[in-house]
């Protein structure tokens, strides 16, 4: 058997194995384009006529969908030329399986093909439909020739999950050859990247690289791409769905210095708000100190004037009551003496009896007053959220407005538990069916819903996995030990997850109508 031939065998075999030892990845790092990146996936194609290999070519494309991929109608011409007699393989880039693929839809005008695969749930890629600027930054994802020739050890080594090689540029211009927009860039391609995606810097999709241009005597090397408008034409009349945003890119650096600012400005009006209240406070209290002087004062003054007049009368009637014992009418001047005495012993005692001129401040009015700790376990009812893109970081979602029905100790919609987070309630939502995991937040004081999403790897979702299925709590729960456990696990994945998230989308919840 002939060299060629056990590469081809070798190659086939490998390619149409749905099982395998699990081969050894990377990991995925915590950015926009590493999220993309699990996307891209390598296309193998092979043909074989009488036992020898008449044909081998590989390229890249990236999914749409988690069991469809775009690639460039050229890498997979060998399955138009010899239809029974080629194999196309994808390959994911991690993971430990290879997959065999179908033509769907083929367009050779657009050098676009549509493929088809089974057994796979490969992150799809989404599509940006804004505008592009000339000098937009941009990055190519795919599998240069040049690089694997360099690197290759073995047939294997084309095979094996690996992930993409980035090179970055710019855009250069868009025209249009041939009446199919294109995009020329300057990142760095060869020819392996044929099928590839062309990204921005949030992961979108802006393009698919299709031909490169060659330098001749000093010229310079310019890729073009099939825009983003004739792939979305291309999947449209292909009947295939897909995701596609328009919304600007934002940075996860940008949003959260603008967050941290909104942090900031709320901080210094919530202390200038203090403080405005503890001038206000403090002048009341100064107001309420002179009232209360001038009241006490006042009072004081009053009883002495008392004090006084009983005095004057007291002496008027001692003296009275002498003078009519002189006249020979003691009877009477025993009277008056004695009644004058009376008076100038109340005059003496109302004396001793006088209010204190010092200010006395009203009841309770020099306490501090207690604020009153809101009750984070109480229900809040049915809220409707409304999306604020504002304070939000997307990337490739649709957010759209929900509806929340917050019941007693946390409980969301009659059927999640979310678990006490230092007064705000928080559920960790790791998936089966996507490598997204979610960190779900309501703050009861503010009535915000945030979702921060991370978009992980292969490996990274295996271990969340696993840290999920310890405490299988999945409804509503009374019992506190359990929704503690729920906490300590939902911490335990928390620590896992990269420093930054993929996406943050918040929304602002009111009493639903």
């Amino acid at each position: 058997m002939s060299r060629r031939m056990r590469f081809a065998r070798l190659l086939m075999a490998m390619l149409l194995a749905l099982t395998g030892v699990m081969l050894a990845t990377a990991p995925a790092r915590a950015d926009d384009i590493a999220s993309t990146a699990r996307s891209v996936v390598r296309v193998v194609t092979i043909a074989i006529v009488d036992q020898e290999v008449v044909g081998f070519g590989h390229g890249s494309g990236f999914a749409v969908g988690p069991n469809r991929i775009v690639t460039n109608a050229h890498v997979v011409e060998l399955a138009q030329q010899y239809p029974d007699n080629v194999v196309i393989g994808v390959v994911p880039s991690e993971g430990s399986k290879s997959y065999q693929a179908r033509v769907v839809a083929i367009d050779a005008k657009r050098d676009l093909a549509l493929l088809e695969i089974t057994g796979a749930r490969i992150p799809p890629a989404t599509l940006y439909a804004g505008p592009v600027d000339d000098s937009q930054g941009l990055v190519s994802l795919g599998y240069p020739g040049n690089i694997d020739r360099a690197s290759a050890a073995s047939a294997a080594d084309y095979i094996k999950p690996l992930a993409p090689v980035r090179s970055e540029g710019s855009l250069s211009a868009t025209r249009a050859v041939e009446g199919v927009q294109v995009l020329l860039h300057t990142a760095s391609i060869s020819r392996g990247n044929s099928g590839g995606p062309v990204i921005d810097r949030c992961g979108r999709v802006l393009g698919v690289n299709s031909a490169i241009t060659r330098g001749e005597e000093g010229d310079a090397n310019f890729a073009f791409a099939i825009a983003e408008s004739e792939v979305a034409a291309f999947l449209t009349q292909a009947k295939q769905s897909f995701s596609v945003v328009s919304n600007p890119c934002v940075s996860v650096e940008q949003r959260m210095s603008a967050d941290q600012a909104a942090d900031r400005a709320a901080l210094d009006a919530q202390a200038a708000a203090h403080r405005d209240a503890a001038a206000k406070d403090a002048a009341a209290r100064t107001q309420a100190i002179e009232a209360a002087r001038a009241d006490a004062e006042r009072r004081a003054q009053n009883f002495i004037a008392i004090a006084a007049l009983l005095l004057v009368l007291g002496a008027l009637g001692v003296g009275a009551g002498g003078l009519l014992y002189a006249k020979g009418k003691p009877r009477e001047g025993m009277w008056a003496a004695s009644g004058g005495g009376v008076a100038m012993l109340v005059a003496i005692i109302v004396f001793l009896l006088r209010p204190s001129d010092k200010p006395m401040l009203p009841r309770g009015f020099d306490v501090p007053q207690a604020t009153p700790t809101p009750d984070a376990l109480r229900p809040i009812g049915k809220m409707a959220c409304t999306f604020d893109g504002a304070r939000s970081r997307v990337t490739v979602s649709t957010p759209k407005d929900t509806d929340l029905d917050w019941g007693q100790d946390g409980c969301m919609n009659d059927r999640a538990q979310y678990a006490d987070d230092h007064g705000k309630w928080v559920r960790v939502l790791v998936p089966n069916d996507e490598q997204t995991v979610s960190v779900l937040e309501l703050d009861p004081a503010t009535r915000t819903y945030t979702n921060y999403r991370y978009f992980l790897s292969a490996a990274q979702m295996d271990a969340a996995r696993k840290l999920r299925s310890q405490v299988p709590l999945k409804a509503c729960s009374a019992d506190e030990q359990a929704r503690a456990a729920l906490a300590t696990q939902q911490q335990a994945i928390r620590a896992t997850l990269p420093p930054a998230y993929s996406e943050k989308l918040v929304y602002a919840c009111a009493a639903a109508k």
